[in-house]
């Protein structure tokens, strides 16, 4: 385990470079299941020799990883979570990140799980049994440990493996492409969290529901601050919804037996201030424009659908890899370009 920013740099220091540039594989643990505020706890790292944990919670300083990843290529699997989680830290992304998922899938693999793969590359089964572990803990068992180096352990090897398979079928490009779109993605996500409150269901509510969610959602967020922990564990967004849809029809809620005393004392406090709440300060509903669908809409659809399904299937691949259904609506109806929402190699395979 590398806990400080001297180790850090050393290591770094020694790590090769291939083909004239930076190749490392990453992968990272934070504690979204125990805390209330996530952190980055832990990130595996390898440059293909020694596989190493790094410890964001004993360094204070990471810049020396910040600077080795800048102009570097990297390789993650399911890289979505992990590019968020080093853009949080650094402010900024590796300059190219490959995704073996991305590659399995384009290579039409059916199960593209990091265990799934490893086993299919290598005849390895990988256990599972510290996924949903306290990250944030030390020190670190051995099981844990050992959990995740297997994280990156097979990365960089696998990654030569699917790109030679995907260059053999004529699909690289299609990889890069993927790879680069999934980056820029992460890149220009807002994470700012405005309106975070509108959770899925609050459509569904009126004026007076949308204040009431908004409420209730401050109102768990400072409970789970004050308990540090997430705060699915206060109440989840299921119990806000339904618990809102009845305060709108002016009926009381039930809060679970389980709940304290001063719980159930600042739940009512915010309740009671609700009531007080003036209807200019209720929040808007947010009116999205429904889509026209007729007969000749729906046939442009499923003409297209038929298609992509046509030539995934000859390629042996998902065929929302080449567009997804949302894609095909926005398209039939006319709201966007191809080039808007399709990558080249996408746009070649329907002949848009």
């Amino acid at each position: 385990m590398i806990e400080t920013k001297i180790d850090l740099s050393n290591f770094l220091g020694k790590c090769t470079e291939t083909r004239g540039q930076r190749v490392c594989a990453i992968d990272t643990e934070a504690d979204s299941l125990h805390r209330h505020k996530e952190s980055l706890c832990l990130i595996q790292f390898t440059a293909g020799s020694d596989c190493v944990l790094i410890d964001p919670l004993a360094i204070d300083d990471l810049s020396p990883l910040s600077e080795y990843l800048r102009d570097a290529t990297v390789w993650m699997h399911g890289a979505d979570y992990d590019m968020t989680m080093l853009k949080r830290e650094f402010g900024e992304l590796p300059a190219t990140v490959y995704d073996t998922q991305i590659g399995a899938r384009l290579l039409g693999v059916a199960k593209f799980g990091l265990g799934n793969l490893v086993e299919h590359y290598f005849d390895v089964v990988l256990l599972k049994s510290s996924q949903k572990a306290d990250w944030g803990k030390r020190p670190l068992s051995e099981k844990m440990i050992d959990y995740a180096l297997n994280d990156v352990r097979y990365l960089l090897e696998m990654g030569d493996i699917i790109v030679a398979q995907l260059k053999e079928k004529g699909r690289y490009d299609w990889f890069i492409q993927s790879c680069e779109s999934a980056r820029e993605k992460v890149a220009e996500r807002d994470d700012s969290k405005i309106d975070q409150w509108r959770i899925s269901g609050s459509g569904k509510l009126d004026c007076y529901g949308l204040a009431c969610l908004r409420a209730l959602w401050n109102w768990r967020d400072k409970e789970a601050e004050q308990w540090d922990r997430p705060s699915f564990m206060v109440a989840t967004n299921r119990n806000l919804i339904e618990w809102s849809l009845l305060l709108a029809d002016n009926k009381s809620i039930d809060l679970p037996h389980h709940f304290r005393g001063d719980r159930v004392k600042r739940c009512k406090e915010t309740l009671s201030e609700l009531k007080q709440l003036p209807e200019s300060e209720w929040p808007e509903r947010i009116i999205t424009k429904r889509r026209k669908r007729d007969r000749e809409f729906d046939r442009r659809v499923d003409e297209m659908i038929a298609r992509r399904n046509g030539i995934a299937g000859e390629l042996g691949i998902d065929g929302s890899l080449i567009a997804s259904r949302s894609v095909i609506e926005a398209l039939s109806a006319n709201e966007a370009q191809p080039s808007e929402l399709l990558m080249k190699w996408q746009r070649e395979l329907l002949e848009l």
